[in-house]
């Protein structure tokens, strides 16, 4: 039986990681012991962010919705808002609620005026 060379094997690993390195600076991008630490790293930062993104929208979404309610009722809140729309059985996320401030606001209107009459 004839020996077995893992050249090929070899080389299309180092050739996919060079490649996933590409635009990197100086040896990072065309080393292959570099390359290969450099993308592990950024395959962590890029596993923990996928987490953190949705963190990030949450709390833009909050913001939005805040901002938008106390331009309707400058004394209402966004924590009495959202439980005013608790009490009114409104069952919209903060997506689609940051959304209807931004490009609807008479929408968004009309809910604020519903999540006001469930508090009173």
């Amino acid at each position: 039986m004839s020996r077995v060379k893992g050249g090929t094997t070899t080389h299309a690993r180092h050739k996919k990681v060079v490649k996933a390195a590409k635009g990197y600076y100086g040896r990072r991008k065309n080393t292959f012991k570099v390359a290969r630490q450099a993308v592990d790293k950024a395959n962590q930062y890029a596993t923990r962010d996928r987490k953190n993104r949705k963190r990030n929208f949450r709390a833009l979404w909050i913001q939005r919705i805040n901002a938008a309610v106390r331009a309707h009722d400058e004394s209402l809140t966004y924590s009495r808002f959202i439980n005013g729309l608790t009490m009114s059985g409104i069952d919209v996320d903060r997506k689609v609620l940051a959304d209807l401030a931004v490009h609807e606001p008479e929408a968004f209107g009309a809910i604020v005026n519903q999540a006001k009459a469930a508090l009173a």
